[in-house]
């Protein structure tokens, strides 16, 4: 890579390890630890999430050898098994994944004392984004406590007054759910608690060709994936909602405003922040699981026929999990979408050089989200009022921000022209891992 490609990569390193640093004090003003600690535990102690861990390890295994991988995951699966072996001795906590971190690690020290040059800077990438996709898992934990500690007045009222508008869907779907029984429900918690799983499979068949060609691709699915991550919450705490299941549900106990959801619609009235318990992550608007199950969709577009299917599977089973559970209304879905196409079309944009149609994309992206909080948060009673005119005016909103993406990306695509290698490329024996 050139200069001014590693420049940024080691800014944008900078800039995640202070954004790390500022949530792990923030962290441990509330008495917590934060997510520097949280992953720092999980070389020694039990993961939180072994699957996580050895997704975030394939991730970093696309830049190395096939002869490097078998090595990689032999030495992950040995260094579990002797952790397994010790727990069960001591009688500890039981989980996998140690051994996918350590070898984690074990590429980024590989590469700074036995790489240099291009492959240092390489194989550093990788290493780097498997600890990213494990890095933001944890700042989503820590982001959702200080929403928790920081915000005690909610604004559901404000979004279940809004949602009369879209026929509130939360209370339909999560009827449906409850008639499809244990099977259903089930498969709706598989899809919304791997989704990051998904996502680095995805990932995964982006980056297939890096050990190969020796670079990565200018852009790829992880890149919007950990940004949405890292922008998302900072609205949390503009706009802190905890969904219809704990606002007007069984799960909000004394603090729900009724125990309504999902059999019975909220009246429709003058909403009011309300306060709620110090514990509930203020996780609603938007809902990033939306829009992360929108970016994996779009990602999927242009890969084989299972590809389009699994991501369409996907988005669906994402859309009707949050809906279902009652952990969001449908304003934040419908908000997570546009969220979610602005960031991707400034990743884009960023990839391929800013010029007017990313700058104009991004822009319209930003006013109708802006536009749709605003909407929430000061016109509730007058969308709840009028929902043949409200509802088709908010679908009509992100039908315009879904269609000047095509048109916009489908263009970028039609003018694209092949991205030479960054310099001759010379195949030369590397030193192995071990």
């Amino acid at each position: 890579m050139g200069e001014p490609g590693t420049k940024l990569w080691a800014s944008a390193g900078v800039a995640v390890l202070a954004s790390l640093l500022a949530l792990e004090f923030a962290a441990r003003r509330h008495g917590h630890p934060g997510p520097l600690t949280a992953q720092s535990r999980e070389v020694i102690l039990a993961p939180h999430s072994g699957p996580l861990l050895y997704a975030g390890l394939a991730l970093t295994m696309v830049v190395l050898t096939w002869r490097q991988r078998v090595i990689a995951a032999g030495a992950a699966i040995g260094i579990d098994i002797a952790f397994w072996l010790v727990r069960w001795a001591v009688g500890a906590e039981m989980n996998f994944g140690n051994g996918a971190l350590w070898v984690v690690l074990g590429c980024a020290v590989v590469a700074v004392t036995r790489r240099a040059g291009r492959e240092r800077v390489l194989l550093l990438k990788g290493a780097g984004l498997g600890l990213l996709l494990v890095a933001g898992h944890k700042t989503g934990d820590t982001w959702l406590l200080i929403t928790s500690k920081t915000r005690a007045l909610v604004l559901d009222q404000y979004l279940a007054t809004a949602d009369h508008a879209l026929g509130n869907p939360s209370w339909l779907v999560g009827r449906l759910v409850d008639a499809t029984g244990p099977v259903g429900v089930r498969t709706l918690e598989v899809v919304y608690g791997q989704l990051p799983l998904a996502a680095a499979l995805v990932g995964l068949y982006q980056l297939r060709h890096v050990a190969h060609e020796r670079r990565f691709p200018a852009h790829h699915m992880v890149r919007t994936f950990l940004v949405i991550g890292l922008l998302g919450p900072a609205i949390y705490m503009i706009f802190p909602v905890v969904g219809p299941v704990y606002a007007f549900g069984a799960e909000g106990g004394h603090w729900a405003m009724a125990d309504v959801w999902p059999n019975t619609p909220p009246p429709i009235g003058a909403p009011l922040p309300m306060p709620f318990d110090g514990i509930t992550p203020r996780n609603c608007m938007p809902s990033l699981h939306t829009a992360w199950a929108t970016t994996l969709f779009i990602h999927t577009r242009n890969g084989s026929r299972t590809m389009r299917y699994a991501g369409t599977f996907w988005l669906v089973a994402t859309l009707g999990a949050t809906l279902g559970f009652g952990y969001h209304y449908g304003v934040d879905l419908v908000a997570g979408v546009v969220f979610a196409l602005t960031v991707e079309a400034a990743m884009r944009s960023l990839a391929r050089g800013w010029d007017r149609s990313g700058t104009r994309l991004v822009a319209y992206g930003a006013v109708v989200f802006t536009a749709l909080l605003v909407s929430y948060r000061f016109l509730p009673e007058e969308m709840a009022a009028h929902p043949w005119l409200a509802g088709p005016l908010l679908l009509l909103a992100t039908a315009s921000v879904i269609l000047f993406y095509a048109r916009t990306t489908r263009s970028w695509e039609s003018t694209a022209v092949p991205v030479p290698l960054p310099g001759p490329r010379t195949v030369t024996p590397q030193p192995e891992l071990v």
